[in-house]
């Protein structure tokens, strides 16, 4: 559940178009009956030894020499050395590692953050990709300690911070306790629908974590299992939005690591995979 700093909010919108998603040339999905139906438009395995700058950036869009989310208190400046790319599997790493951010201030960890956003508030650069509508999956093991808060999640294309669409949310000291979010602006307040349940461990094991967003819902899965839906049509998205992944470090809400948590600490992901419907 994030909370962006209010003097980033961009003031321009971005229109609605006919086009589905942005900046992306749609590939046809390999058969798999696990599958949703319809057709890839971003597909990233990781199969290359670095990170596909044509996909992925490495901070968020106020990204100078490094970037935090100091709306949320975090601990960490994100660098891009701690994204790699091996064996498949995309990792964030954070490490106990203190580093003066470009802002000034002294941060004792550092992590890894991939987004399909921009890397620069200028709104004329195209994203890496944005889309609208369509299904989401991630295939990803979480790390385990307390302070630790990795994020699977969507945010809108225009900058501003409403709406926003956490497809996973785990702290490091609960890994069995997933959460999922959706935020939104009704009549200027702020409003924080979230669904919390237990399941299977997120770290001992790989799982998928799915989002299918339509213009009259949200529906949130794992391991594809519906867990939650929210129906309410007047506030579900109809904005192009893009993907973000993180391994926060502490904050408001995870708080602080515990000198049991254990450093380096890594994400990993599988895949991602974004669908759109034919036609």
């Amino acid at each position: 559940m994030r909370e962006r700093r209010s003097w980033l909010v961009a003031a321009a919108a971005v229109a609605l178009s006919a086009v589905a998603a942005v900046g992306v040339v749609a590939v046809r999905a390999q058969p798999d009956e696990q599958a949703p139906k319809g057709t890839v438009v971003f597909s990233d395995e990781f199969e290359q030894d670095t990170l596909d700058p044509g996909r992925w950036t490495t901070c968020y869009w106020w990204d100078d020499k490094g970037c935090t989310n100091s709306g949320n208190d975090e601990l960490e400046w994100y660098l891009p050395d701690n994204v790699s790319v091996a064996d498949g599997v995309l990792r964030l790493e954070a490490r106990r590692s203190p580093v003066r951010g470009s802002d000034g201030e002294t941060y004792p960890y550092t992590s890894g953050m991939v987004t399909t956003g921009r890397s620069s508030d200028d709104q004329a650069e195209e994203p890496r990709f944005g889309f609208r509508y369509g299904h989401v999956e991630a295939r990803m093991r979480m790390p385990e300690g307390k302070g630790l808060w990795p994020a699977l999640w969507m945010l809108p294309v225009s900058h501003d911070s409403r709406p926003e669409i956490d497809l996973m949310e785990v702290l490091g000291d609960s890994p069995s306790t997933l959460r999922a979010h959706f935020l939104y602006e009704d009549d200027g307040e702020r409003v924080n629908r979230g669904h919390t349940w237990t399941g299977a461990d997120s770290t001992a094991g790989w799982h998928r974590y799915g989002l299918t967003w339509t213009p009259d819902e949200l529906v949130w899965f794992v391991d594809g299992k519906e867990q939650w839906r929210y129906s309410d049509a007047d506030h579900v998205p109809h904005e192009p939005m893009y993907l973000l992944i993180d391994l926060a470090v502490g904050g408001q809400w995870p708080g602080p690591p515990a000198r049991s948590t254990q450093f380096p600490a890594v994400l990993e992901v599988d895949y991602v995979r974004v669908w759109q419907r034919d036609g």
